[in-house]
């Protein structure tokens, strides 16, 4: 969609006024994938107000594939083409490529008044909920009227990339990850190794509570230094840590005897809770 054109809000009911608008879109599209380059992608954005056969979406993105073969499409020409994009929030597809687009504020464009920032640990989190389900996480920055980066962006995706220097393989390595979550920590993987992301630091012991593995060893990812821990057939306990957090979000990784499983349903089926509930 051109905002500024003057035909775009006619196109819906003014057939001439799609017509001089689809061309003139289409031929911006030619433009854009002939003229510079090999492109990786292509990310529509504001389908309104046609659907796909007013926009003639099927033969626009066929001369995109021709002119740039090796491009992937999002799915915001009104038809699926390549991959999500679930706006705002993270929601996972099935069996198909995904990416989360969210602000770092409240605001798409540059906004004076909008201090609603996301913190760094809330980016990070929402990074490795992406990363566990195979998703992509895609931030909005709004640059200022003078084109430069407000602070609080530059704040935030430093810090973001000071954790990402040294976590940075947790997430971008990592497969599909079955495990979920605990009451302070979330997780990521790669092959038998879980990585417990915790955001809320407890003090000198970590829990995860119904895993289905045997861990084999626990280090601290960002400094490779061993973690001490006791497991039994509920939990894991990591023990003798710092008080404080070593960073806003704390990564260990767990090697295990297999691909990590969690259950908590099922473990909470069968934990004896013997002593605390009484017969009346």
């Amino acid at each position: 969609m051109d905002w500024h054109h003057s035909d775009g809000a006619q196109s819906k009911t003014d057939e001439a006024a799609r017509r001089r608008f689809v061309d003139y879109i289409h031929g911006q599209v030619k433009e854009l994938t002939t003229n510079y380059g090999k492109l990786d992608v292509l990310w529509y954005d504001v389908a309104w107000p046609l659907d796909a056969k007013g926009w003639e979406s099927i033969e626009m993105n066929t001369m995109v594939r021709k002119l740039q073969p090796d491009i992937i499409i999002n799915n915001r020409s009104k038809i699926p083409e390549d991959f999500d994009t679930p706006e705002q929030r993270i929601e996972a597809s099935q069996n198909r490529p995904w990416e989360s687009c969210m602000t770092l504020n409240d605001s798409w464009g540059y906004h004076s008044a909008d201090f609603n920032w996301k913190s760094p640990t809330t980016v990070i989190r929402n990074l490795i909920t992406c990363a566990r389900d195979g998703g992509n996480y895609l931030l909005n920055i709004g640059p200022k009227p003078d084109g430069t980066i407000p602070e609080e962006s530059v704040r935030i995706l430093s810090a973001v990339g000071d954790w990402m220097g040294k976590n940075g393989a947790t997430i971008r390595e990592s497969d599909p990850c079955q495990p979920r979550r605990g009451n302070y920590l979330s997780f990521t993987r790669k092959g038998n190794t879980l990585y417990a992301h915790v955001h809320y630091w407890p003090g000198d012991t970590v829990v995860i509570g119904n895993l289905l593995n045997k861990v084999l060893s626990a280090r601290m990812f960002a400094t490779g230094e061993p973690v001490k821990f006791q497991q039994d057939d509920f939990r894991i306990k990591l023990t003798g840590l710092p008080k404080k957090a070593p960073d806003l979000v704390t990564t260990f990784a767990l090697e295990l005897d297999g691909e990590p499983k969690q259950d908590h349903e099922g473990k909470r089926a069968v934990k004896p809770r013997a002593g605390i509930y009484r017969s009346v």
